[in-house]
């Protein structure tokens, strides 16, 4: 099986967007909303501070009518984040997602931020490895010599 590593690697975008924690909520929605993407990793300088999502949003915010212009990141983060290393293998991070119930992990070697793995980005390495063994069984059952 893969690791968190070689994921980052076949990832389009290998850029990890952040945001500080006295940014506003509206500025970390629209964020996410222009780069197409469920969380933002909240930074303090070099340090991961938090993580902040579209349910952090739609919980924190629009249910509880509280304006998202003039709240600051830092009310609605998750502060308590986890995290993985380059070597850990996509099943144990799919075994952390499922357990702690989140679709996001921030990706440290080292202390150092270098990525963040979502549950989409998982279940497409799933499939294209599953895809991959069902060709192979289906040429070795076909008698292909290849």
């Amino acid at each position: 099986m893969k690791t968190t590593a070689s994921i980052l690697k076949s990832k389009a975008s290998p850029h990890v967007h952040t945001i500080s924690p006295e940014d506003s909520v509206y500025d970390a929605v629209k964020r996410m909303a222009d780069n197409d993407i469920g969380a933002l990793i909240v930074m303090t300088g070099d340090r991961v501070a938090g993580l902040v999502t579209e349910r952090d949003y739609a919980r924190k915010i629009a249910l509880m009518s509280r304006s998202s212009r003039e709240t600051p990141v830092r009310e609605i983060m998750t502060s308590q984040v986890l995290c993985v290393r380059p070597e850990h293998t996509t099943e144990e991070c799919m075994a952390l997602m499922t357990d702690s119930r989140v679709r996001h992990l921030p990706v440290m070697d080292g202390g150092r931020l270098i990525g963040i793995i979502s549950i989409g980005d998982l279940v497409k390495d799933i499939i294209s490895e599953q895809q991959f063994i069902i060709e192979q069984l289906e040429h070795y059952i076909a008698g292909d010599k290849g």
